[in-house]
């Protein structure tokens, strides 16, 4: 099968956009020459989008697709040619992306993402609407089928599909849980930008100013006010834009969600691929009592790094509740690290309170900038405060089908998980940790946060709780993986005495 005829128009207006600065100094250039005018400009814009639209009519051409029972296959490249097989039991999330425009010409682009992978296996640019739910659909479908067959189950689809609950709706998003995201989400990546433009632009704006009262002492913080203040609204309409329209629905073995305004996201989560399960709360959603909720699987997907929101934002006591729906885990009661842990906190935020004001003073005694340097030695004052905090949301429990680790102030994460989802365990100990017989112990899954990434951890506990922690978290997933094969096995064993 091949793409939407509509794909070669979009993806030569595409480019042409991308190229459109080049485009805009070709025609005002072209006024500038001898011998040359508006016309010049023109055949260059025409030249582009007719290079642009004979690649896409290229690629469109030498793209095929086909849907196997076993494989989605492809053929693709213009200049050189790549054929690939992906295997529907590797397959984790079939997504669908479109923004406002393609929604307009009924097109969309259908992303398949597979276990292990460090980005999409395959991405479709364009198909129809209509095909891209077919695609998806069908590769639930057919996914479902072999895990039957190597299960032992030897249920037809038929049946199963009879017998399936029809699809039912866990979570839709209110437009008040929409706004209160739009207030508690900042995104702290925009205010460091935003922040970052502070010493360059205040010296310039103090230098003009008519009075000479408005020193830099005074223009840097009111301009890095002003800068808070846009990076706040700009990261408040990101996640209103994204997450516009949310909602999350269940059928059979799935999850199934859709959010965005400008870009429309839909996708499906297999729940026998979740890796792991994560409740985020941070500061001040916390304070208002709500959380949200990411399932995380070994595939990736795109700008998430294999995390998908299943609840953006919603009461507690709800998001725990959904979290249950997706791995059903019981009652947790943390146990958290000793106290000497936090003195480590203490010692280490003040030693950066020093260096920060250190280095303050520097500026301020060796450089023409003048300012309050002295007020960074509050950071100092703060440190037992700050440590305390970090303490205090620190955390471990073992249940009995589950490990939960909890961590972050700012930004508090409890991750739950399964035992059998565990790919190692590993215990380190830094030179300070060992001075104060402390350990740290890190839970890795297949997710693609990687082992040396933001992977769940005991942090500073006890050393020989470690040891522990470590050695009946390895003990319970032998024993998970025992309890499947045999279940498997029986399942199996079941189907060859019916066939019999």
């Amino acid at each position: 099968m091949r793409l939407s005829p509509l794909s070669i128009a979009y993806g030569a207006g595409s480019t042409a956009a991308r190229l459109g600065w080049l485009l805009v100094i070709a025609t005002f250039g072209s006024t500038q020459m001898p011998g040359a005018g508006p016309r010049l400009g023109a055949a260059v814009v025409v030249g582009v989008l007719a290079l642009a639209g004979l690649y896409q009519f290229a690629r469109w051409q030498r793209f095929e697709y086909r849907l196997t029972d076993d494989t989605l296959d492809i053929e693709s490249g213009v200049f050189s040619r790549r054929t690939r097989e992906i295997p529907l039991r590797r397959v984790q999330n079939v997504d669908t992306s479109r923004n406002a425009l393609q929604r307009a010409l009924g097109i969309a682009a259908v992303t398949v993402e597979t276990a292990g992978g460090s980005d999409v296996e395959a991405e479709l640019r364009y198909v129809t609407e209509a095909e891209s739910e077919r695609l998806r659909t069908e590769v639930g479908r057919l996914k479902r089928e072999r895990t039957r067959e190597e299960t032992g189950d030897g249920a037809t689809d038929e049946g199963a599909a009879a017998d399936q609950p029809a699809e039912e709706e866990l979570f839709a998003m209110s437009p008040r849980e929409l706004a209160l995201l739009g207030v508690v989400s900042v995104d702290l990546r925009l205010l460091s930008l935003f922040s970052a433009l502070v010493p360059i632009i205040a010296p310039s704006l103090a230098r003009s100013a008519a009075d000479p009262l408005f020193s830099l002492a005074v223009a840097a913080p009111l301009l890095a006010t002003g800068l808070a203040l846009v990076a706040v609204v700009a990261s408040a309409v990101s996640s209103v834009t994204n997450f516009y329209g949310f909602r999350l629905t269940r059928a059979g073995d799935e999850l199934r969600y859709e959010r965005g305004l400008l870009n429309r996201f839909t996708g499906t989560v297999p729940l026998s691929k979740v890796q792991s399960v994560v409740l985020s709360e941070n500061v001040l959603a916390r304070r208002l009592g709500y959380a949200s909720l990411t399932v995380e699987t070994a595939g990736y997907a795109p700008g998430d790094s294999g995390a998908e929101s299943a609840v953006p934002l919603a009461r507690r006591e709800r998001v725990v509740d959904l979290a249950r729906e997706v791995e059903p885990f019981g009652e947790v009661a943390f146990e958290r690290p000793p106290a000497r842990a936090r003195m480590r906190y203490v010692i280490r935020y003040a030693f950066v309170g020093l260096l920060l004001t250190s280095v303050a003073y520097g500026i301020h005694r060796f450089s023409p900038f003048s300012f309050a340097w002295y007020l960074l030695a509050g950071l100092v004052v703060l440190a037992p405060l700050g440590a305390h905090l970090k303490w205090r949301n620190l955390g471990v429990a073992v249940l009995e089908d589950h490990v939960v680790l909890r961590g972050g102030f700012w930004s508090r994460e409890t991750t739950v998980v399964p035992y059998y989802r565990v790919q190692t365990v590993v215990e380190t100990q830094s030179v300070f940790q060992r001075r104060r017989d402390l350990a740290t112990v890190v839970v890795d899954t297949a997710g693609s946060r990687g082992l040396t990434g933001g992977d769940p951890r005991a942090l500073d506990i006890e050393a020989d709780r470690a040891t522990a922690l470590r050695e009946t978290v390895a003990d319970r997933l032998q024993e998970s993986l025992r309890t499947r094969r045999a279940t498997r096995r029986r399942a199996r064993d079941l189907l060859a005495d019916t066939a019999d």
